[in-house]
């Protein structure tokens, strides 16, 4: 197994790392040489790549099959820039590719509650918009284990899978969650739209905290949807917020 990115990272053992920039096709020729597979993540940057020159690098080195890890945007905000229409393209260079392919499309994830480590670790307390607007969140857990099983089993060929919890959870419930898995209460403090806009815009683009404003706010029924995808392939529910929250107590401590 080959793990790539810009810089250093720790890998699995019995896996090895190479420096490489999915922006530079031509230096990931290491990497695929002789591989069978590849799971593909734009990382943010999906706008910066070719994916037709990656997955013909991908090709010629031996790969023939790749797992694509999309977004649930693709079909539930298809004229959002950021949430969908940049997907789209690769996941059409995917289908062209010629390789055996498998799509991911996931909902919000779980881990998106990394951003309240630190209130909740100093105040316990989390801010958040939109406090009683449930979406089903999908454990990165689960995302990566139906990629491991479209890597390395047949019979995902051709599929479009996407990818949420079990249930729908809503901010308000979520800050619960962590409290239970601390072991101490976590006050929830819910945000006006605009004191929330203000603070996405720190770290991304307006069009970007738009759509997710309005995905978290006014989800559409089919972002609301609990999809059987992830017990099809795995044979067993999805994980709950609460079971990522347990794993995961130490960020929030």
């Amino acid at each position: 197994m080959t793990a790539i990115s810009r810089t250093p990272s720790p890998v699995p053992a019995g896996a090895r790392h190479l420096p490489a920039d999915l922006t530079e096709p031509a230096g990931l020729r290491e990497a695929f040489d002789g591989a069978g597979a590849l799971f593909l993540h734009d990382t943010g940057a999906g706008h910066l790549l070719d994916p037709d020159a990656i997955l013909g690098m991908a090709e010629a080195g031996g790969v023939a099959r790749v797992v694509l890890l999309s977004s649930q945007g693709v079909a539930t905000r298809p004229e959002s820039a950021s949430h969908g229409a940049t997907m789209r393209a690769i996941e059409d260079a995917v289908r062209r590719s010629g390789l055996d392919w498998t799509i991911l499309r996931p909902g919000g994830f779980a881990s998106n509650a990394y951003a309240w480590a630190e209130p909740v670790r100093a105040r316990r307390a989390v801010a958040a918009p939109f406090g009683d607007v449930g979406l089903p969140v999908v454990d990165p857990a689960d995302i990566a284990e139906v990629a491991a099983a479209a890597l390395t089993r047949d019979g995902h060929t051709g599929q479009v899978y996407e990818l949420t919890g079990p249930a729908l959870s809503t901010p308000r419930q979520r800050a619960e969650a962590i409290g239970d898995a601390i072991g101490e209460p976590v006050r929830f403090v819910e945000q006006t739209r605009e004191e929330a806009r203000a603070q996405m815009l720190a770290f991304m683009p307006a069009p970007v905290v738009e759509t997710t404003l309005a995905i978290l706010g006014e989800p559409t029924p089919a972002e609301r949807r609990i999809s059987p995808d992830v017990e099809r392939v795995l044979g067993r529910a999805p994980r709950a917020f609460a079971d990522w929250a347990a794993r995961n107590a130490a960020a929030f401590r």
